[in-house]
């Protein structure tokens, strides 16, 4: 039987964490340990996690003097797992059952696979629930690590909650960028995606929770834009290297990057933020010059020369017809 271990990074969410720890040791197939590592919190983390070890042998619990951060954290629980595959997992997230059954059962089957990911339920602080689709198709397949890669472009499409890795190459590549911390996942899953396949997992495995605490919540357009690019300069000069195409694969990216961009500038621009606007815009350029050929470029520069008051007027019109466009073309 395989086997995997869990652990749960906690710092001031005491209060999800009792219903985090039971989906994990509700969970059918493989053996399980967890590892809650309390970093620092001020709320009723200790005396939840110690109830949580004194119910189960399955648990174990360690306790920082001082916060360490995250990514600290995360790379302590690496180094404390030995199990077959592990999984990092939020306080505030919690799986849903059969995930780490479903996992374990396809990396055994493909000893190639180097991480798994699936769909999962988002919550947000109001209560409202919303899925998240891996947009990869309905059934449970195997992706090469570049068709992993260029699925994604400069976006992250997974969750981590539902991310489970072979815990042999998570050992061998090392543990998160310290100086990565709104895109740390996203360079995890390229440099896995580099050294080997990706299992995609077709059913919902955790459900991630969204509310003004977490990670998700925290980066703005233009800290986000940098962290990805971060990410992705560090995926091209450390792990791309070794994949079939890399120049391209690398000014496809940056490309992709710098679109994203430019999206982002427009909806600044929609909003007032001119400023923003314009150095969303820069950015865009510095990442890829070619990428004031766009359409979406000049798109952005008719907006610009219509100015904010001119192109809230006629917003409505041209969204109207492009929604028609959209719909004649599907």
């Amino acid at each position: 039987m395989s086997s995997v271990d869990i652990v749960i990074p906690c710092f001031r969410y005491g209060h999800f964490l009792r219903e985090c720890v039971e989906s994990i040791l509700t969970q059918s197939g493989p053996e399980l340990r967890v590892l809650i590592i309390d970093d620092a919190s001020p709320d009723n983390t200790a005396e939840v996690a110690q109830t949580l070890v004194c119910s189960d042998p399955r648990v174990d619990c360690r306790r920082h003097a001082s916060n360490q951060g995250l990514i600290a954290t995360a790379n302590e629980g690496i180094a404390w797992v030995k199990a077959d595959y592990m999984l990092l997992l939020s306080a505030d997230d919690y799986l849903l059952p059969g995930a780490l059954k479903r996992s374990s059962d396809l990396m055994d089957d493909h000893p190639s696979v180097a991480f798994t990911f699936g769909g999962a339920v988002v919550l947000d602080q109001r209560g409202k629930y919303s899925r998240h689709r891996t947009g990869v198709g309905s059934r449970t397949h195997v992706l090469s690590g570049l068709d992993f890669v260029t699925l994604g472009g400069a976006r992250n499409i997974v969750l981590s909650p539902t991310v489970v890795v072979r815990t042999t190459l998570q050992k061998r590549l090392g543990g998160y960028l310290p100086d990565l911390p709104y895109a740390s996942d996203m360079e995890m899953w390229l440099r896995l995606a580099a050294h080997g396949d990706v299992g995609v997992i077709a059913a919902d495995q955790a459900v991630y929770r969204v509310h003004s605490a977490n990670m998700s919540s925290e980066a703005p357009r233009e800290q986000d834009l940098f962290q990805r690019k971060a990410a992705i300069e560090h995926f091209l000069n450390e792990s791309a290297p070794g994949m079939t195409n890399a120049d391209a694969l690398g000014a496809w990216l940056n490309r992709m990057l710098a679109l994203d961009a430019i999206g982002c500038a427009s909806a600044a621009f929609n909003e007032g933020a001119i400023e923003s606007s314009a150095r969303l815009s820069e950015l865009a350029v510095s990442i890829d010059p070619s990428v004031r050929r766009a359409r979406r470029w000049w798109f952005l520069v008719c907006k610009k020369s219509l100015g904010l008051r001119g192109w809230l007027l006629v917003r409505p019109t041209v969204e109207w017809f492009r929604s028609i466009v959209r719909d004649e073309h599907r």
